[in-house]
């Protein structure tokens, strides 16, 4: 008998380890000055690149309007692979005046558009993580190498899929400055003091995917290794709260997935606020 999309999709994850600012000012009478503009000149660039001998498709988006280096950011996406929704998460950082790249896990930027070819996508990569590691150093390699990158400063931020990934590299011991995960699986099953930088998690209070003991037993964990994290469960929200196709996606494929903006919004914010303070001059 096959196994319905919803219990397929449950198994799975549990398998897996302003671009213009307006400015005012009043003058000693009380009258407001006309706003002034400030606008970002945001720079793409499609990137190729090779780990493991597979072929990798990346994105890079960064205000090109300065010639000042600035931390990089490292973004995985979802088990439906390198989309739209991550490249729109790159745009949003680098009108934030970071260097962002979307990377690629699956290799040639393909994308799942079924919850089973999610699966195999996400299980392939996952089943080997000396080609997890690869694939993600050689996108913090080309990251590091941007002409306007601070290469002593990068972070990594993941949504699902991309959570767990991102979760893992630092458990590992890679050189991330701050790590944040989004309504992504609490991997490693058992965290080592190999983690460097700060953690942020922002998952759904009603994510069915992760349960109350799951959040008990990993924040146990990870302050047995004495990490430095925060955990937040956002009311009402379940998987997938941040990306405005989770509701479609949730109907089309009967599972548990709906946007929820304040839960994104909020969210987001705790990231500026990580990043803020983690790359503080």
């Amino acid at each position: 008998m096959k196994t319905s999309i919803k219990h397929l999709a449950l198994l799975l994850l549990a398998l897996i380890v302003g671009s213009c600012k307006n400015t005012k000012k009043t003058d000693p009478s009380g009258t407001e000055e006309p706003k002034a503009v400030e606008t970002v000149d945001i720079k793409r660039e499609e990137i190729n690149y090779k780990a493991d001998t597979t072929n990798l498709k990346g994105y890079v988006a960064y205000d090109a309007g300065t010639d000042k280096k600035r931390p990089g950011i490292l973004i995985v996406h979802e088990w439906w692979g390198h989309n739209d929704f991550v490249r729109k998460r790159a745009d949003m950082l680098a009108k934030l005046g970071y260097t962002a790249l979307a990377l690629d896990m699956y290799g040639q930027g393909k994308q799942a558009h079924h919850p089973e070819d999610a699966g195999k996508f996400v299980q392939k990569v996952m089943s080997d993580m000396d080609v997890a590691s690869g694939r993600f150093e050689a996108a913090n390699k080309i990251l590091k190498n941007h002409p306007t990158v601070d290469s002593t400063k990068i972070a990594a931020i993941g949504y699902c899929f991309g959570g767990s990934v991102v979760l893992v590299m630092a458990n590992m011991g890679m050189d991330l400055d701050a790590v944040a995960v989004f309504h992504g699986g609490l991997m490693p099953p058992q965290p080592t003091k190999n983690i460097k930088g700060r953690l942020l998690l922002c998952n759904g209070e009603d994510d069915p995917y992760i349960s109350k003991e799951t959040v008990s037993a990993f924040k146990k964990k990870m302050d047995s290794v004495g990490a430095d994290y925060k955990y937040i469960s956002y009311p009402g929200a379940v998987h997938a709260f941040t990306n405005k196709t989770a509701d479609s996606l949730g109907k089309k494929f009967d599972l548990p997935l709906a946007y929820n903006k304040n839960a994104d919004e909020q969210s987001w914010q705790e990231l500026q606020t990580l990043l803020t303070e983690t790359f503080a001059d």
